[in-house]
């Protein structure tokens, strides 16, 4: 069995895993959430490359001149368009256009249930697996930096600490799964939880 096909093996198991929302409040129940809020779609592509060693998942840096998230480590996405025909197209587009990515080169296994972000997002992250690699390249303005992060470390639970930092006037507590120089957490850190769970 080739190192792509016992990754994908190993992704499609963990989408077959029961699995509920996630949401960036978890850590934080204290926070009251307005019944009926309007939540506006979106989706991430978490795009898995097969390697000897195992596997890698590519992520982003975003500029740290954008207005929302600046600095911050993210899976290539974005907001739904009226011009996608679904969530998986708004992934493979956000991906394209953020670091290059050819939407032939992914193979879609599945999709993580919906993350509802403290922008007002319901996000629902895309597993992926390429085809082929690929040589990233960052959308001017908006992607710092592409890298990729083993899946050995992203899959693996006890990687995930709890963090905590004030924000809007009170402290508020968030997963983080650091990588050498790339503090990964937030949404992308607790999506990746989730996933990380799955695989046990």
């Amino acid at each position: 069995m080739s190192s792509r096909d016992e990754l994908k093996q190993a992704l499609m198991a963990a989408l077959t895993q029961e699995a509920a929302p996630s949401s960036d409040f978890d850590l934080n129940p204290e926070v009251v959430l307005p019944e009926g809020r309007k939540l506006r779609p979106a989706a991430v592509l978490l795009a898995f490359e097969a390697t000897p060693e195992g596997g890698r998942l590519w992520l982003t840096k975003r500029s740290s001149a954008l207005k929302h998230h600046p600095g911050q480590i993210a899976a290539p996405g974005g907001k739904k368009d009226d011009t996608d025909v679904d969530l998986v197209a708004t992934a493979l587009r956000e991906a394209h256009e953020e670091i290059g990515l050819p939407p032939e080169t992914v193979e879609v296994l599945g999709e993580l249930p919906p993350h509802e972000t403290v922008t007002g997002f319901a996000m629902t992250p895309i597993v992926g697996l390429l085809h082929k690699g690929f040589t990233p390249v960052p959308e001017a303005g908006e992607v710092a930096e592409v890298f990729q992060v083993p899946v050995s470390h992203v899959q693996n639970p006890e990687n995930f600490m709890v963090h905590g930092r004030r924000w809007r006037g009170s402290r508020r507590h968030y997963f983080a799964v650091p990588y050498g120089p790339y503090y990964i957490w937030g949404a992308t850190a607790r999506v990746l939880r989730g996933l990380a769970e799955r695989f046990t």
